[in-house]
């Protein structure tokens, strides 16, 4: 990887001069359908849809873009103040004044992926009189336009590049095919097949899930994880002055925003969920489309237009830590994008383990099901002890003091160090009558250098305490996170008539491997002994 700078403007465009033999083969884009803006009713092209409404409901969508003398802005609210009003009934909504939908709450799309809303500078290009936007002088629509054309550009390139993979794969699929034996090889290809859709849609479900508000808003409402992003982005603005930032899993582009306000002199925030779009009307609404670039796709698969970047920031942690493997395309990132002497943010990850004892939890959720109004219904307790829990782990249920079993280097760390077997041995701090179960959960450490080294004591809880900068745990000394921590309950067969004493060391390993069938799940076996004649002890855990 070549550290020339001098190469590294986000001006540049992907070349494409390898793919002249592929002109001839019909691009790979999705079907497209325009909403109309006062039914239901889809078409292929914006225009079809705004002669549609002029004809049906009178509304002259040309017109009044000269009469308002719309700009891109003002358009987009356009739409969504239309959308909006007709959603709650009104199918006539006055538009007789620009003030009526001048609210910045109209930036937000009312219909998602909205694809007339990533249409509509063409749009207003295209409607006679439109040059009264041009000549307004206004620099910042300007740039913001170009910054979308470019966009759209890169997203064309990289639906093109994939089509070509596929058709390659296939191809090599049907000469596979051909060269077998021809029954075995239909029952084979088939079988394969049929996992082969299952994983794709397996993982293509995996990012439709981040395309929808809901779970964008549960992280942005987790106050310890956003403030922890942007208090360590805000306080080292020298880190980020200047710099090229990739945000790999960008989401609403919320990190993005934070490096391009500190200084960042170029962001490419990355996502391959269907939100990439939102993201980049915030970053447009937000004035700093001259700065981050918004790229959907896996950045695996993707060509971003620069040969480094300095400054990696991304929000990859799942439940457990390594739940949905997003850590994968980090480190990929980092491999093939970052600088040599380039940051990673966070830096350091360390995830902990301790003993709980909980009768409480267990009779409310689990002995109740044995006489439920005098009938036996233990059947419900079927695979009761074989999930891993995401619930916050509490102080007062810890039989022992919390200890490291794996420190995660974020500037090093590899991705065949992702699964692995780790010992650890903790002490119980008092008598408790079972082992209930194991908690294990995260801390997460911001530091300024790639060379600093985490001390092996380190805690989040006082790392701030210790003038050390940003941290914060997803354990029970913090505030709850939407993490969480994960409980894992011994058996009941395992559990029953062990009492444990004062002192006693628990010894063990915590494996870590990724679902056989998913990878981005996540399978946790504990290995341990009590002390008693009876160890040691084994249990896995699945966390889907």
């Amino acid at each position: 990887m070549s550290s020339d700078s001098s190469s590294s403007s986000g001006s540049e465009r992907l070349d494409l001069t390898e793919d002249h033999d592929w002109q001839d083969v019909e691009s790979d884009r999705e079907d497209v359908r325009f909403v109309s803006l006062f039914d239901e009713a889809t078409f292929p092209d914006a225009e079809a849809m705004i002669d549609y409404c002029k004809q049906k409901y009178n509304f002259d969508f040309r017109a009044l873009k000269q009469q308002l003398d719309l700009d891109f802005y003002s358009g987009i609210k356009l739409v969504n103040y239309i959308r909006s009003e007709v959603k709650c009934g009104n199918k006539s909504p006055d538009v007789s004044s620009k003030s009526l939908f001048e609210d910045d709450k109209y930036l937000q799309p009312v219909l998602e992926d909205d694809a007339l809303l990533f249409s509509l500078d063409d749009l207003l290009e295209g409607i006679s009189g439109s040059t009264n936007v041009m000549a307004s002088g206004k620099d910042q629509d300007l740039a913001a336009k170009v910054a979308i054309l470019e966009e759209k550009l890169r997203a064309s390139e990289l639906q093109f590049s994939g089509y070509r993979q596929r058709v390659e794969e296939t191809l090599e699929k049907q000469w596979s095919e051909r060269e077998g034996n021809a029954g075995a090889s239909v029952n084979s290809n088939a079988a394969t097949g049929d996992k082969s859709t299952e994983k794709s849609d397996r993982e293509q479900g995996y990012f439709d899930s981040y395309s929808y508000n809901e779970i964008h808003e549960i992280m942005l409402k987790d106050t310890v994880r956003t403030d922890a992003y942007r208090d360590f982005i805000y306080d080292n603005k020298d880190l980020f002055a200047g710099k090229t930032v990739l945000d790999v899993g960008c989401g609403t582009g919320i990190l993005s925003m934070f490096c391009a306000r500190a200084g960042a002199a170029k962001v490419f925030a990355v996502d391959n969920s269907g939100v990439i779009g939102k993201a980049r009307i915030n970053v447009v609404a937000n004035g700093l489309a001259d700065t981050i670039t918004c790229i959907r796709g896996k950045v695996e698969e993707i060509t971003l237009p620069v040969k480094q970047v300095d400054i990696i920031v991304s929000e990859w942690m799942g439940y457990g830590l390594l739940y949905e493997a997003m850590l994968d395309s980090v480190i990929w990132a980092r491999d093939h994008y970052l600088a040599p002497e380039g940051l990673m943010v966070p830096s350091d990850c360390t995830l902990r383990i301790a003993p709980v004892t909980d009768e409480e939890y267990i009779q409310d959720n689990i002995e109740f099901w044995y006489d439920v109004y005098g009938f036996d219904m233990k059947a419900m307790t079927e695979k009761i002890y074989e999930d891993v829990l995401v619930r916050q782990a509490e102080s007062k249920n810890l039989a022992a003091d919390s200890t490291i079993f794996l420190h995660l280097p974020l500037h090093t760390i590899t991705t065949a160090e992702l699964s692995f077997v780790k010992p650890f041995s903790v002490e119980t701090s008092r008598d408790i009558d079972s082992l209930d179960g194991w908690a294990i959960w995260f801390d997460t450490f911001f530091q300024r250098s790639r060379t600093a080294q985490l001390p092996a004591t380190s805690r989040a809880e006082t790392w701030k305490e210790e003038d050390r900068g940003i941290a914060f745990t997803t354990g029970p000394a913090g505030k709850e996170t939407h993490w969480r921590s994960c409980i894992m309950l011994v058996d009941q067969s395992k559990r029953r008539g062990s009492p444990v004493t004062k002192g006693t060391k628990l010894e063990g390993t915590v494996q870590y491997s990724k679902g056989k069938e998913h990878p981005r799940e996540l399978d946790i076996e504990i290995c341990w002994r009590t002390g008693d004649a009876s160890g040691p002890h084994s249990q896995i855990w699945l966390l889907r």
